[in-house]
């Protein structure tokens, strides 16, 4: 079932049937080995060398041939696992994600991805490993129960009287483990996704002086990480005693059968040595059967993991994509809510070619939607939203993100050079293309004084640069990109003055000759913006020019009367 579940998400045959065909094999010539003991000890108790040498030597050939298949089946198990399986998933996981909507990338989200990833890669021991113990676990002790029919069918009578409730408590055992499992799943995303928000506000807590305690939501994490696993442990306890107990008064009813048989002197004493020697192999692998099926649970919830990500609905593509054709963005009557919590109702609003509208309203108005739904970060739930004339829906993923470049206050580097972190906006461009874009993103001075020049690593996430050094990498790469849409979340509000005005002056030749749509907080931007829509209640409740709305008198000039006072609060020398 797990092999089905598996070559289903890949969406081909992974090459695990023939794995198990080789386990198989390889219990078969075990079998043999086993089948060969009994003759042989007849022989020997009958002083009959010959004939035990060559069931000595039938028992080397069969061990000989055990160990070559399953030193094939092995290899190819490690190639089918790493490369046909493992890789596969991690592959389809990573091509899927970058389909998803990118309103998807929460923080719970991403934890499941980087837990789910974890889960493709660990994947990969399954064939080579936790296939081959399960399989060859089960047919070693299946062949010996078949043996037994060539002693005395009251023997494989005892080794298999016991197996039906055998199974019943191994399936629930499984049961219980399938739930634990996928317990400490969600439990270990939920660490995985604190864990990685705890690294990255280290200069936060640091700054804060909490570097102690300021992990608190992380310790909960681990806490409740620890909690699950525990009582999975502990609900798994009961099952996997009874199990272990039933395998070995299975052993005691062949032992005691056998002992009756000699007594009653219905069965050679040659054939119940054998029987007994056979019986230890068969209770070491059955004891441990439960041990195993551990491993099929882990890979079975990796599997779960992946496919509750891989069915996540990506954002659908148009069977006949339309192409912008012009840079004009416009929204009509658009609804939109994140689950239950309804954020825009009726927004209209439409943003001419080569022109800069700017969204001012209060904290939560959903300024910073209006332009994520302008990049199609999620659908929205009525009305439209076109870019250059058509539906947003009705493009390709790959038309829309070219015509679009988004700046944000939040800005991710990567861990690269500062001019691979450029080059991203577009791989394809020449050396003067890009040392264009840096001199106009007034990226060129912080470049010139750092030792390395362009070659600088810029740390994960940018952490190597200041806030405005980042800020004026991320301008040069939608400079360098030099889309026709341009999305900015104002990216100014938490720089110093200096690093203000360059970047300043970046987002306004970044500005020049494209359509801006700005949430705008500073002054200078709402005063020098074409247009400037005031939303409140997830509507455009005030529409114009910057003192045509001053002279409305409504709350533009309120918001407007509030900001220049905050600006204008300074402290005094006492």
């Amino acid at each position: 079932m797990i092999i089905r579940q598996a070559e289903e998400l890949i969406g081909e045959p992974t090459g695990m049937r023939g794995q198990v065909a080789g386990y198989v094999a390889t219990g078969i010539c075990q079998g043999v080995t086993f089948a060969s003991l009994i003759p042989l000890l007849r022989a020997l108790f009958a002083d009959d060398t010959a004939r035990a040498a060559l069931w000595l030597l039938v028992a080397a050939a069969g061990a000989a041939a055990a160990g070559a298949v399953l030193w094939v089946t092995s290899n190819n198990g490690y190639a089918v696992g790493v490369e046909r399986s493992g890789m596969t998933l991690a592959r389809k996981l990573a091509r899927h994600v970058t389909r998803l909507p990118l309103g998807w990338f929460t923080k719970v989200a991403s934890g499941r991805l980087l837990t789910s990833m974890s889960g493709a890669q660990s994947f990969g021991n399954f064939p080579g490993m936790v296939l081959q113990q399960i399989t060859v676990t089960v047919t070693a002790p299946a062949a010996i129960a078949l043996i037994t029919l060539f002693v005395d069918w009251r023997l494989t009578l005892a080794f298999l009287v016991l197996s039906p409730l055998g199974l019943l408590l191994y399936q629930r055992l499984q049961r219980v483990s399938a739930t634990s499992q996928a317990t400490e799943a969600e439990a270990l995303s939920e660490v995985s996704s604190r864990v990685l928000e705890f690294a990255r506000a280290q200069s936060v807590l640091r700054a804060a002086g909490r570097t102690v305690s300021g992990w608190e939501s992380l310790e909960r994490s681990l806490r409740a990480d620890r909690a699950a696993t525990v009582r999975g442990l502990n609900r798994a306890n009961a099952p996997a005693a009874w199990y272990t107990a039933l395998v070995e008064a299975a052993f005691a009813l062949v032992a005691v059968t056998a002992a009756w048989l000699v007594l009653d002197e219905r069965t050679a004493v040659p054939d119940i040595i054998a029987v007994l020697i056979l019986a230890v192999r068969f209770t070491e692998p059955v004891s441990l059967l439960a041990v195993y099926g551990t491993g099929v649970q882990l890979a079975r919830t990796a599997l779960d993991g992946i496919s509750r990500i891989v069915r996540t609905p990506p954002l659908p593509e148009p069977s006949a994509p339309r192409e912008p054709e012009h840079s004009g963005v416009e929204f009509e009557d658009v609804t939109f809510g994140y689950g239950d919590q309804p954020v825009l109702s009726g927004f209209s609003l439409s943003c001419p070619p080569r022109s800069m509208t700017a969204l001012v309203g209060a904290s939560g108005a959903g300024k910073t939607t209006v332009t994520r739904l302008a990049a199609r970060f999620w659908d929205v739930d009525g009305g439209c939203v076109r870019v250059g004339g058509a539906d947003v829906r009705e493009m390709s993923g790959e038309t829309l993100m070219g015509q679009i470049s988004i700046v944000s206050q939040d800005v991710y580097l990567f861990d690269a050079t500062i001019e691979e972190n450029v080059r991203i906006g577009r791989p394809g461009a020449t050396d003067e293309e890009v040392r264009a874009a840096a001199d106009a993103a007034r990226l060129t001075e912080v470049v010139t004084r750092l030792p390395l020049g362009w070659a600088t690593p810029v740390g994960e996430g940018g952490s190597r640069l200041s806030g405005g050094e980042r800020q004026r990498v991320s301008i040069a790469r939608a400079l360098l990109k030099d889309a026709a849409v341009v999305l900015l979340d104002e990216a100014t509000s938490a720089l110093d003055a200096q690093n203000e005005a360059a970047v300043g002056e970046a987002l306004a030749g970044l500005a020049r000759d494209r359509t801006v749509l700005v949430v705008a907080h500073r002054l200078s931007t709402i005063a020098s913006a074409d247009q400037i829509a005031v939303i409140e209640d997830g509507a455009v409740c005030e529409l114009g020019g910057h003192q045509e709305l001053i002279a409305a008198g409504g709350l533009y000039r309120d918001l407007w009367a509030e900001r220049s006072r905050a600006t204008a609060w300074q402290l005094k020398p006492t």
